[in-house]
């Protein structure tokens, strides 16, 4: 049986460090496919789990489960107050500044397949990210029309949690996520797979803090990197940067 890298369990929680490309539950966008975080969870640890939050199938790190329905209604108030603090690290196209916030309103666009029934664009709403710069590298290759090329590692603290808000605000920005098929760029991201065997989004969700809902202590889940991060955090000599994050 496949086993998720659990982080934290109690009683009434269990959270696990989601590998990038597994999707959270069952969608319509993905048919094909036939393996769920929470399926994979509820079989794990032999009983039923409730999603509390998601991360998208490409995003890797800290994913949150309740394991009854009454503690799963007290997290989802948590993150709907914006008490819960969710930390991501990202890797960017270019240098952005040192620190600042994205103040763009995301509109839900209808999806083809998940939305077919809905053919108008919901209004856009309030969406805020944080982002501070931990990390820079320049290599002297023209992935681009320049002869040099620049990365940045960021840490980035969405308030809210709309659909896609990092990688959409980030491509805002003018510095989109490595990695990124749909908000990105290509010529990058073909870059980071060839040069550093690196497939995948490199968007992780590294901690998230929250108050228990059953006995009110701070909690802090935090997870690793795999092994495609650490190629790109060796190549461009970022260790101390990720430690002291």
């Amino acid at each position: 049986m496949e086993q998720l890298p659990v982080i934290y369990r109690d009683e009434h929680l269990v959270a696990i460090d989601k590998p990038s490309g597994l999707l959270v539950h069952r969608s319509p966008i993905d048919r094909h496919e036939t393996r769920f975080a929470l399926q994979l969870l509820r079989d794990q640890i032999g009983q039923r789990v409730y999603p509390v939050h998601r991360l998208d199938k490409p995003t890797s790190g800290v994913l949150l489960f309740a394991l009854n329905s009454r503690i799963a209604r007290s997290l989802s108030d948590q993150f709907a107050a914006r008490k819960v603090r969710k930390t991501y690290l990202a890797v960017l196209r270019g240098w952005c500044p040192e620190a600042g916030v994205v103040d763009h309103p995301l509109r839900d666009r209808p999806d083809k397949v998940a939305d077919r029934d809905r053919t108008q664009d919901r209004p856009a709403v309030e969406a805020i990210t944080g982002y501070r710069r931990l990390a820079r590298a320049e290599l002297p290759i023209a992935v681009e029309r320049y002869p040099q090329t620049r990365y940045s590692l960021a840490e980035l603290r969405p308030v809210q949690g709309r659909k896609h808000q990092l990688r959409r605000h980030m491509k805002h920005l003018g510095y989109p996520i490595i990695g990124d098929a749909k908000y990105g760029k290509g010529v990058h991201n073909r870059f980071f797979r060839e040069h550093y065997a690196c497939p995948r989004l490199l968007l992780a969700c590294s901690s998230m803090s929250l108050v228990h809902p059953v006995t009110g202590d701070p909690v802090v889940l935090s997870a690793g990197l795999d092994d495609a991060w650490g190629r790109v955090i060796e190549a461009f000599d970022w260790h101390d940067q990720v430690l002291h994050c």
